[in-house]
């Protein structure tokens, strides 16, 4: 099979349910997000250590799922099997993940600039995509159905994300410099 089908030479994209939409539409823009916060993770796992980027990875796993019910809503694929997505349970354990690692920060007092390591910098670069990924399901929402566990899940994503940049900044012996 190649890796091109000249499908979207016009401008358009095929959805899952073969449906075809302009490539600047919500929910291709928002599923788009989506996987530019997965790429951003894969290069943040890069740098990470074993345990934070095992974390990462199956946030990645994550959202393969959420963008694979924003491309498509429906709950079930062909053949009546149950599709992926992402659950209240996935962001309870973000939460989880979120308070055990801002217990070993420093409390926040002021706006963190972002840098410091290479993997805070990485950290705060998915932070921002994921802020912007958000944006987009929210704009999507407006207009068609999604899920209220996406926009939570993206919601608690950026900020594990902001917490596990300070804590790879300051775990790293580096000082945050502070706005």
């Amino acid at each position: 099979m190649k890796i091109y089908t000249r499908g979207g030479d016009t401008g358009e994209t095929g959805l899952l349910d073969g449906s075809r939409v302009p490539k600047d539409h919500a929910r291709v823009a928002a599923y788009g997000d989506v996987d530019e916060l997965n790429a951003a993770l894969g290069i943040a796992r890069a740098h990470a250590d074993p345990e934070v980027a095992e974390l990462i990875y199956g946030i990645q796993k994550d959202l393969f799922a959420l963008g694979a019910r924003l491309a498509d809503p429906g709950t079930k694929v062909a053949g009546a099997h149950p599709k992926a997505a992402v659950t209240e349970e996935q962001v309870r354990r973000l939460e989880a993940a979120i308070d055990a690692r801002d217990s070993v920060v420093p409390p926040l007092r002021a706006f963190v600039v972002p840098g410091g390591s290479p993997l805070a910098s990485f950290l705060h670069l998915a932070r921002t995509v994921c802020r912007r990924a958000e944006r987009g399901v929210v704009a999507l929402a407006r207009a068609q159905p999604v899920e209220p566990v996406a926009l939570a899940y993206l919601n608690r994503l950026s900020d594990l994300l902001f917490v596990l940049a300070r804590q790879a900044h300051v775990g790293g012996g580096g000082t945050e410099e502070q706005w």
